[in-house]
């Protein structure tokens, strides 16, 4: 609970922060990722053709929309973290209070697992839309497609919790037709 409520904190005060900020706004892009470097870049070994792989753009003087969607590059992921420490943290209540094989603990940890599942493209979705929405704001020859950005991996360990859930789920089951019988 106590790790939610400072990630809620965190997304808070990010946000007040980065409002007020008055600072350049920079985002990364890899569109430029295979151009050539200019004859005056790195040296490298004959034969060796060294090309860009990330370019960082930077606006001195952002507009209240590229300042929002740099914001938007971070706090998506803030607030799925707090809201996902929070599933967690009930999760571990209702097993101190009930016991790990109950029903609760069951639906609980389903809930946990479709939330990340779901969450993590959707957060990463935003946090890409944002970032792309920011370079082409910068840039306009990139253009600003959707991307998904982040750990997808995620989505597995959600739909691991789902699958757990649901083994629980059965278990408990089981030992209540078990106890009814004996």
């Amino acid at each position: 609970m106590h790790l939610s409520i400072l990630s809620g904190l965190a997304f808070v005060g990010t946000g007040v922060s980065h409002m007020l900020d008055d600072g350049a706004v920079c985002v990364e892009t890899g569109f430029w990722a295979n151009a050539r470097l200019a004859s005056d870049g790195p040296s490298a070994e004959k034969g060796v053709e060294a090309a860009g792989s990330v370019t960082r753009l930077c606006q001195n003087d952002p507009s209240v929309g590229q300042r929002a969607a740099d914001l938007g590059g971070e706090l998506p992921w803030l607030l799925f973290a707090s809201l996902a420490l929070l599933l967690f943290s009930r999760l571990l209540t209702t097993v101190l209070r009930q016991g790990p094989f109950t029903e609760a603990v069951a639906q609980r940890l389903t809930a946990l697992g479709w939330f990340v599942t779901i969450g993590t493209p959707v957060t990463g979705l935003i946090v890409g839309w944002s970032q792309s929405w920011l370079v082409g704001s910068m840039a306009p020859v990139v253009g600003s497609g959707p991307t998904v950005t982040g750990p997808m991996a995620l989505v597995l360990a959600g739909l691991a919790g789902v699958i757990l859930g649901k083994i629980m789920r059965e278990g408990v089951r089981m030992r209540e037709d078990l106890e009814g019988t004996i």
